[in-house]
C-alpha cells in the first residue's frame, strides 16, 4: 500500500527552507482551509526537467493577484525551489505541486494581514488514468455540477476552491465505474473534465470549447500547437452536449492527464484514432528534456 501524503520520507520546500515530510504542517485555523484562499499548480518533471515550469510560476503568481494577495517568492525563485526539490528527492520523473495560501493571524472572511504561506513538494506519480485503460479511451459520465459564471467565481484562477465540485463530480463519477466526469458551463455547454480540457475530433478537425469560462490549461495550449503544427485545423467554439453524437475522437489534456484519449461519455461513444495516439505520442516527444 502507498503511503499516506502525510506519512512520508523526504522534504517539502516550505517558506523559503527545506523541512522533513512530516514536518510540513499548518495550524487548523488557517483561513485557506476555512475559506478556500489557496492558489496551485500542477507539473511535471520529465528526465529531472520540470516541462514549462515558469509558465506555471507564472500561473500560479496571475491566480494569487486574482484571490487579492501577492506571492512573497519570484518566479526565478520558484523555478530554483522546483530544482531543488527533485534535487533532493532524487527525483527524475515526477509530479510537482507549489501551494500558496492565507495563513491564519486573522480567522473570518477578511484576512488582509494574513501571512501569506507557498510550499512545494513533488512525489513519484506514474499515469493520471490506469495505463490499460488510457490507450484504449477512458470512460467519462456527465457531471451533475456545472462550471460556474465567471461573474460569480474567478475561473481564471487555479483556485483551491474552484475544485470542491470537481471532487464531488468524480467521485460520484468513480463510484458508478467511471474514470472521470465531463462538465457543462452554467449555460449548458461543454466545458472540461474534473481536472483537464477536452478535446473533440469531426472529419479531421479538431474541436474544442472556448477557454473563457474555465481555466485555459498549459497543456491544453501546447497540445493546440501541436496539432496546428502539424496541419490539423482547431477550432475554438461552445459545443452543445448533443453535438458529440457526432465526433469520431475525443481526448483530454492536463498536467497530470497528458494526452488521454476518450472512448465514452455518457451516452455518446468514440474510437481512440489517429489524431488523438498522433497527439499523445506527440506530446510525449515534447516533454522530453532536449
Amino acid at each position: 500500500m502507498s503511503p499516506t501524503f502525510d506519512d512520508r520520507d523526504g522534504v517539502i520546500w516550505f517558506d523559503g527552507a527545506f523541512v522533513d515530510w512530516r514536518d510540513a504542517k499548518i495550524h487548523v485555523l488557517t483561513h485557506a482551509l476555512h475559506y478556500g484562499s489557496a492558489v496551485f499548480e500542477g507539473q511535471r518533471a520529465y528526465g529531472g526537467v520540470v516541462y514549462k515550469q515558469r509558465e506555471h510560476h507564472e500561473r500560479l503568481h496571475a491566480s494569487a493577484n486574482i484571490l487579492g494577495f501577492e506571492i512573497p517568492y519570484s518566479v526565478e525563485v520558484l523555478d530554483e525551489a522546483c530544482e531543488a526539490v527533485l534535487r533532493r528527492m532524487n527525483f527524475v520523473d515526477a509530479y510537482v505541486r507549489p501551494i500558496a495560501w492565507r495563513g491564519s493571524e486573522m480567522m473570518g472572511v477578511s484576512a488582509q494581514a494574513n501571512t501569506i504561506h507557498v510550499a512545494i513538494a513533488a512525489w513519484e506519480w506514474p499515469s493520471y488514468f490506469k495505463p490499460e485503460e488510457r490507450m484504449k479511451g477512458i470512460r467519462l459520465d456527465l457531471a451533475e455540477y456545472r462550471r460556474p459564471d465567471p461573474r460569480t467565481a474567478p475561473s481564471k484562477s487555479k483556485a483551491a476552491g474552484l475544485y470542491m465540485i470537481c471532487t464531488i463530480s468524480k467521485h460520484a463519477a468513480e463510484k458508478k465505474g467511471y474514470a472521470d466526469a465531463l462538465m457543462l458551463d452554467w449555460e449548458g455547454n461543454v466545458a472540461e473534465a474534473t481536472g483537464a480540457n477536452v478535446f473533440f475530433v469531426k472529419d479531421g478537425v479538431i474541436h474544442t470549447p472556448l477557454a473563457d469560462r474555465f481555466l485555459d490549461g498549459i497543456t491544453r495550449r501546447t497540445v493546440i500547437g501541436l496539432a496546428k503544427a502539424r496541419g490539423i485545423e482547431v477550432v475554438e467554439r461552445r459545443i452543445l452536449p448533443e453535438e458529440m453524437a457526432g465526433f469520431s475522437e475525443c481526448f483530454l489534456t492536463g498536467t497530470a492527464a497528458e494526452v488521454t484519449p476518450v472512448a465514452e461519455i455518457g451516452p455518446y461513444s468514440f474510437t481512440p484514432g489517429m489524431i488523438s495516439l498522433g497527439l499523445l505520442e506527440a506530446y510525449m516527444a515534447e516533454v522530453q528534456p532536449k
